[in-house]
């Protein structure tokens, strides 16, 4: 039960590891929503309904954690269903989410412009609010232009699908986010993956491709199961060889790398070394979807033809002006968050390691508690959701057999006494399902 139930609500599943069948992750059967259910009996309908008793089962043993509704928030606090946690399963890592300023920007672009467009970016839907975000978003990536899709996902999907045509190549690392995968698989060009952050390995498969052929080399900057990041330095080197183009997803480093938060580039200061910056805006920036920031040249070949664009309906007013003040925001105040945010993460990452956890991987506030087995992920998280602390598993197949883990991600907003509380907790939890002593 819990090895297909381990995907719902997974962020960041991508391919499946090697070895792992993609029978299982098939689209959900058609007739089965048509007829909910109904009286007929074939494989669509087997599928759903082993879902639906694989669902019934896990909340049943009360190891059901995900679509827990939020109703208020205190800090980094939240209150659900009755009880009050202390959130570790956020992406809000630089604590921006009730940011004033940023909250004060959104009010204003609802009373002045209402709470939608007048539809698709290309042709009504574009406001001054736009163009402003995506200057903003230009400057803060030290790009000459970007354009801005209405979620991360769409993001990868369009911009991969796009950019890869027949007869080019796309290259992307075992280990990344699956909306890198289905825009890989979506491009008409060859898929070839290689190892997780392994630039031998990415060398010998750039050696395969063609010498006239476009190549794209797509990467996490940070990935969001383990926390490591990317090798910059080597693969811009080998991407140079090669004549090959660097894309890189920026996702969870915003705010979380470089001394002000400015990502990957920053952290390494390899400013330029990217050729496509991909992004989320519902993470470090509180808001809702993703960006590429490049060439003018790049943006506008993106803006007239990547569908996932071309045909989706503008953001709201208040999104984007939320994202503009909070880009703003990142830009006056993310070197202090920024030291904070560092602080939090080595104060929890070095208790954990001090009681004896494995944290596997991690260099960043995204912080794998390694338990092993399925059971101990779903044991330890319930332990942790009865005693204060709003946490999540990640099971197989969104990580390989054997790596069940917690996933906590710190934040600028904790404290140094909201860190320590949750050690206590984390701490106890492990030692009653027997993973530390």
């Amino acid at each position: 039960m819990v090895n297909q139930l381990a995907r719902l609500g997974e962020e960041a599943i991508g391919a499946p590891p090697d070895g792992v069948s993609t029978a299982a992750i098939d689209a959900p059967p058609l007739e089965s929503f048509l007829n909910g259910g109904g009286e007929q009996v074939d494989a669509l309908s087997q599928r759903i309904d082993a879902w639906w008793e694989r669902t019934a089962e896990a909340k049943a043993s009360e190891h059901y954690y995900y679509f827990q509704p939020v109703d208020s928030l205190e800090g980094p606090w939240v209150h659900t269903e009755g009880n009050r946690k202390l959130m570790f399963a956020t992406y809000s890592y630089l604590g921006l989410i009730n940011h004033p300023r940023i909250v004060a920007a959104a009010k204003a672009a609802a009373d002045k412009y209402g709470t939608g467009t007048h539809g698709v970016r290309i042709l009504g839907g574009t406001l001054d609010l736009h163009t402003k975000m995506e200057r903003t978003i230009a400057d803060f990536a030290r790009r000459e232009e970007a354009i801005v899709y209405s979620s991360g996902y769409v993001t990868n999907l369009a911009t991969v699908s796009t950019v890869v045509g027949r007869g080019d190549w796309v290259f992307s690392d075992r280990w990344n986010h699956a909306s890198i995968v289905d825009g890989c698989l979506l491009a008409r060009g060859k898929f070839v993956r290689f190892r997780h952050n392994d630039m031998d390995d990415l060398e010998k498969q750039l050696q395969r491709a063609p010498e006239d052929a476009g190549k794209l080399v797509i990467a996490d900057a940070v990935f969001s199961m383990d926390g490591d990041i990317f090798n910059l330095p080597d693969a811009h080197e080998i991407c140079k060889r090669y004549n090959a183009r660097l894309m890189l997803d920026e996702a969870h480093s915003i705010g979380v790398l470089g001394k002000t938060g400015h990502g990957i580039e920053e952290h390494f200061d390899m400013y330029g070394s990217i050729d496509l910056k991909m992004g989320t805006l519902s993470k470090a920036i509180p808001g809702i979807g993703g960006y590429v920031a490049g060439s003018d040249k790049l943006v506008t070949y993106l803006r007239h033809t990547a569908r996932g664009f071309v045909f989706s309906a503008a953001l709201p007013p208040a999104v984007a002006a939320a994202i503009t003040e909070g880009f703003h925001v990142l830009e006056d105040e993310g070197e202090e968050r920024n030291r904070i945010l560092l602080r939090n993460a080595q104060q929890f990452t070095s208790g954990l390691q001090a009681a004896g956890f494995d944290t596997g991987q991690t260099e960043s506030p995204i912080v794998p508690i390694m338990v092993g087995t399925e059971e101990r992920a779903f044991a330890m998280t319930k332990y942790c959701q009865d005693n204060g602390i709003f946490v999540l598993p990640v099971l197989p197949p969104a990580v390989k057999e054997g790596t069940a883990r917690l996933r906590a991600n710190v934040t600028a907003a904790h404290t140094e006494e909201d860190i320590e509380f949750a050690l206590s907790v984390f701490i106890k939890a492990g030692r009653h399902i027997g993973v530390i002593d």
